[in-house]
């Protein structure tokens, strides 16, 4: 079994207020749950309204398709105009 964990920071260029970014965020980790099987969820930068930091864990038998799952979803984040990834780091739990 492998578990892969990957810390994702975000730049939301358009939001005026809190509620603006979790309106975006929300939308993205919907999309996100909806075509991927991976956990996800925000977990910091709660009060900051142009930045946000989320999570994403997935579990699978081997190494390298957990490891490509992970990557289709930074890949999704990326293409989505609202946001812009800052950085990321994956580890292998």
């Amino acid at each position: 079994m492998t578990v892969i964990a990957c810390t994702i920071e975000l730049h939301l260029p358009a939001p005026s207020s809190l509620k603006d970014k979790r309106r975006i965020l929300k939308g993205v980790i919907e999309r996100i749950q909806h075509h991927y099987n991976v956990s996800i969820a925000e977990i910091g930068d709660h009060e900051l309204w142009q930045r946000a930091a989320i999570g994403v864990a997935c579990v699978g038998r081997d190494r390298q398709p957990t490891l490509r799952m992970v990557d289709q979803v930074i890949g999704f984040i990326r293409r989505n105009p609202e946001v812009e990834v800052i950085r990321h780091e994956t580890q292998v739990v």
